[in-house]
């Protein structure tokens, strides 16, 4: 059993504004014909679909006594507490806070957060900052892995 498993979907707003492209590239292509106006309408669109849900298929998981964040994967006995961030605290260690050295699974449509500091002596990277809509579950499946 999966103690935490989220999908970071693009927001439905993102899927109109792809939709959008696609009408938009059909009328660029519209003095060209009607078959033109028709591919350029559907191709645009495509691409412009493809886009969101590549950037929309982050996955955030807990599995196997690791932190699945997109392609990372990091086992919790290399992590340290975590800590829930609200909003404006998300916000702070998007920016001004923030570490180059950090690893960084971030969605500027999520506002909040959970920064995990990386206790590894071997590993540069300072911290682990990851995007979620429910920062508490993520936390407290992260902290249940590792007392287990």
């Amino acid at each position: 059993m999966q103690p935490y498993d989220e999908r970071l979907s693009a927001p439905r707003s993102w899927w109109f504004i792809a939709v959008l492209m696609g009408v938009s590239v059909g009328l660029i292509m519209l003095p060209f014909g009607t078959l033109p106006m028709l591919g350029g309408l559907i191709g645009g669109a495509a691409l412009a679909c493809v886009a969101v849900s590549s950037y929309g298929s982050a996955r955030v998981r807990v599995v196997a006594d690791s932190l699945v964040a997109g392609e990372a994967k990091i086992p919790v006995s290399a992590l340290g507490t975590p800590q829930v961030l609200d909003a404006a605290e998300a916000a702070a260690w998007r920016t001004y806070k923030a570490d180059p050295r950090a690893f960084m699974l971030l969605r500027s449509y999520i506002p909040t957060a959970l920064r995990v500091e990386v206790t590894d002596p071997e590993d540069p990277t300072p911290y682990v900052y990851v995007s979620t809509r429910n920062p508490e579950a993520l936390a407290a499946a992260l902290t249940a892995v590792h007392s287990a």
